[in-house]
């Protein structure tokens, strides 16, 4: 495997970044991560323009252009003879002193991954995902504004654990007004009748580039499709309730805090969407060859 480390491409064993990289000290950086569909990274234009804006959002200048940094995640994507996968993109702060200030940083470290990815098993795309709403709460707003795709992932992976005790693989968590966020790592939709839903930003949750693109694709299948506030309530009396992100792609949820969502199995809004997504997926996005 070949890593794209400091404008260069380097074998496994030599991406290496030093233990005073501010990424490393303090989570200060902002990643992406993007799919590769069919020898093509989907919506590779989307996710650059998330990773700069994440970045501006905290003061951290890319030491590469736009252009130049597509260029470096296809390069990668050859380089390692991917055609379906998982590209991971991060920039950190880059080497500091000890202490949190950054502009002691000399120059931020850009990092490129690309290999395969297999967030749930494939028996679950067709089952759904049992999930439960966890007591770690989605950060403030005002804290860390969700819409920054940073590094410091700890309130995430606090809610990861109380799923994994609970003997599932995902959870939701609720923002401290009691509203639904998000999944740990997914946005969330609830379909009611024709209506599919989906927490606004302001309720904690990111604004990922396949929940956009799910939202997109339901509109043109004729489904209404809306940003509103969501609570327990709505999950457990929703007709179907599913995930989407990068990983996950679209996958249904058939259970929540024990409550049965609709007759137990991924329903038919959801299946569609899924449909229509691999077919979108694979004539959509950026060529690598």
């Amino acid at each position: 495997m070949k890593i794209y480390v400091s404008g260069k491409l380097v074998d496994r064993k030599d991406a290496k970044v030093s233990v005073f990289d501010h990424g490393l000290l303090y989570g200060d950086g902002v990643f992406e991560g993007i799919r590769a569909y069919n020898g093509r990274v989907f919506l590779l234009d989307e996710h650059i323009d998330r990773l700069y804006a994440s970045a501006t959002a905290i003061a951290l200048k890319i030491p590469l252009s736009k252009a130049q940094m597509i260029r470096a995640v296809v390069a990668t994507c050859q380089a390692n003879r991917i055609r379906n996968g998982y590209i991971r993109l991060v920039v950190t702060r880059g080497v500091g002193e000890l202490g949190l200030n950054p502009y002691l940083c000399r120059r931020p470290e850009v990092i490129i991954i690309a290999g395969a990815i297999q967030l749930y098993p494939v028996e679950l795309y067709e089952k759904g995902l049992a999930i439960v709403t966890v007591g770690t709460m989605r950060n403030q707003t005002e804290a860390v504004n969700p819409r920054i795709k940073s590094l410091n992932y700890l309130n995430n992976v606090l809610a990861k654990i109380e799923a994994i005790n609970a003997g599932v693989m995902e959870c939701i968590l609720l923002n401290p007004h009691g509203y639904v966020a998000e999944a740990s790592g997914d946005n969330v939709f609830v379909a009611k009748g024709e209506t599919l839903t989906t927490p606004p930003p302001w309720c904690g949750a990111l604004r990922g580039i396949t929940r956009d693109a799910v939202m997109r694709l339901a509109a043109e299948m004729g489904y209404t499709v809306r940003e509103d506030v969501l609570t327990r309530y709505d999950l457990y009396t929703a007709d179907e309730v599913f995930l989407t992100g990068t990983a996950a792609e679209i996958i249904g949820v058939v259970n929540v805090d024990r409550r049965t969502i609709g007759d137990g199995t991924p329903g038919p809004i959801t299946r569609k969407l899924g449909r229509g997504f691999s077919e979108f997926a694979r004539r959509a996005g950026t060529p690598i060859a």
